[in-house]
């Protein structure tokens, strides 16, 4: 094509642009000003992948949900929307040239997101509701696609990116915190109004609170690293925003999530072996069950409600008795488990809870935020929920993941010289732990800003075992091409 033919094709593409931004405009029709960005962002996905995800995970934190309550259908932009363009972008990609990474489908973890992602697909198809699990099945492979998949290229293309994962994450993260400190200081830091204040960056103060947590690990290593006094300082100032905004965020499942990475973190620094680490836990389990009867007692003489006292909110993380939040979580964890008694092979079909479980409450089981519909939420556990959709093979796909992660996490951090490598592992370790800690008491996996950590550090794990482990120098690091 000669220049001057060239020219003629851009004056006339311009011509055709400028028509239809006018007509566009004249008519109020303002949607037609997207236009130029979404190519903008097209052209970013098709040439520089890696830097439209660093966008879409700066964008994260920040991202707002928008719901339509006819439909059913949330909604978070600008996130969402990018990460379907990413998958649509990937699958294109295997199907004109399929995947050659042959190690990479052969890694344990990355085997095991395929076992719970195929058994999602299976309960779809038997599903109650085709349509609800069908919509979630696609939910879940935007979220594991993008920051899963694409994030091990990342990673693979620079061991800097590892660093710049963190930061990116971190930085509006924190802004989305102090957002929430501020409006949350007009209302006096009160317990009644944590569990809204984060509106809309975060629909309330559980999710909010275990995305802090699962990051917070990631603030106190940037102060304590080698390095620039000043970035030392901004990092000191971003943790410092954490540690308040975790204490109002009155979330107790996170709290207790931290404490139980402060536990990994310790068996990993004295080198405790995983063999006598699986004794512990067995023994564990057989003296709490030994004392079970007397656990219950104690917990049902518990009258200590949620409260603005750290003390008392701290205590009542054990009131089964009283506490709304505590019972709630009970009544819905009992209705999961007869959910699966009555379809225990296939489930109900993924995402199918909220609208299934109403019948399967008891009626001496409900409290004051319980609702005859239905319609207040998932079950609030990252075991029990996909019990209760998926079957018992289901909750097997979940806890193979979460155990591969740990199994494989720690080997790898034991095999890994002292370094920022080292580092890097045991911070994926511990946000995850924060995670599924957490999923005993909540599920946010069907969120993006849940899902971005937990994905993206599984990424770490992978990546780091892949392609640098057996390195002796990082420059020798192999280079990728994420273009198509």
């Amino acid at each position: 094509m000669t220049p001057a033919i060239e020219n003629r094709w851009l004056y006339g593409v311009l011509a055709v642009f400028l028509i239809v931004f006018s007509v566009g405009i004249g008519m109020e029709q303002y949607w037609v000003l997207a236009i130029p960005v979404a190519i903008a962002i097209a052209g970013l996905a098709f040439f520089q992948l890696d830097k439209l995800m660093w966008f879409i995970i700066f964008a994260t934190p920040l991202s707002i949900t928008l719901t339509d309550k006819r439909f059913n259908v949330g909604l978070s932009l600008p996130t969402e929307p990018l990460l379907f363009g990413v998958l649509c972008l990937v699958l294109f990609k295997w199907l004109v040239d399929k995947p050659q990474d042959g190690k990479f489908w052969r890694h344990p973890i990355v085997i095991a997101i395929l076992l719970y992602l195929f058994w999602i697909l299976v309960t779809s198809i038997t599903s109650q509701m085709p349509v609800v699990s069908f919509k979630f099945f696609l939910a879940k492979l935007w979220f594991i696609v993008p920051y899963f998949y694409v994030m091990v290229h990342v990673f693979k293309k620079d061991i800097k990116n590892y660093n710049r994962f963190m930061w990116i994450f971190l930085i509006p993260l924190t802004i989305a915190a102090l957002y929430t400190l501020v409006v949350h200081a007009q209302h006096g830091f009160s317990k009644q109004t944590s569990t809204w204040v984060m509106f809309p960056l975060f629909k309330e103060h559980t999710s909010y609170g275990a995305v802090l947590a699962i990051f917070y690990p990631v603030s106190i290593y940037l102060v304590g690293r080698k390095g620039d006094l000043g970035i030392r300082a901004i990092a000191a100032l971003l943790c410092l925003i954490m540690t308040l905004a975790l204490v109002f965020s009155y979330t107790r499942a996170a709290w207790v999530s931290l404490i139980a990475a402060g536990g990994v973190y310790a068996l990993l620094y004295f080198r405790v072996k995983f063999s006598h680490l699986v004794v512990l836990g067995i023994a564990g389990l057989i003296m709490l069950y030994s004392a079970r009867e007397e656990i219950a007692r104690k917990f049902e003489g518990n009258k200590q409600d949620s409260s603005e006292q750290l003390g008392e909110h701290v205590q009542s993380i054990s009131n089964v008795s009283t506490d709304a939040s505590n019972m709630e979580r009970i009544n819905r964890w009992k209705s999961a488990y007869r959910l699966f008694e009555e379809r225990p092979v296939f489930g109900w079909g993924p995402g199918t809870y909220m609208f299934t479980y109403a019948p399967f409450q008891k009626p001496h089981e409900k409290t004051i935020i319980s609702t005859n519909a239905g319609n207040r939420g998932n079950a609030h556990s990252e075991y029990l929920g996909p019990l209760a959709e998926t079957g018992f093979v289901g909750m097997l796909t979940v806890m193979w993941l979460v155990a591969a992660l740990m199994i494989y996490g720690i080997r790898l951090y034991h095999r890994l010289d002292k370094g920022p490598l080292k580092d890097y592992t045991v911070l994926a370790i511990l946000g995850l732990v924060t995670y599924f800690t957490h999923g005993f008491l909540n599920n946010f996996l069907d969120m993006d800003k849940a899902s971005a950590p937990v994905w993206g550090f599984a990424a770490f794990l992978v990546s780091i075992d892949l392609y640098y482990r057996k390195k002796s120098t990082v420059e020798n690091s192999v280079k990728t091409d994420l273009t198509v």
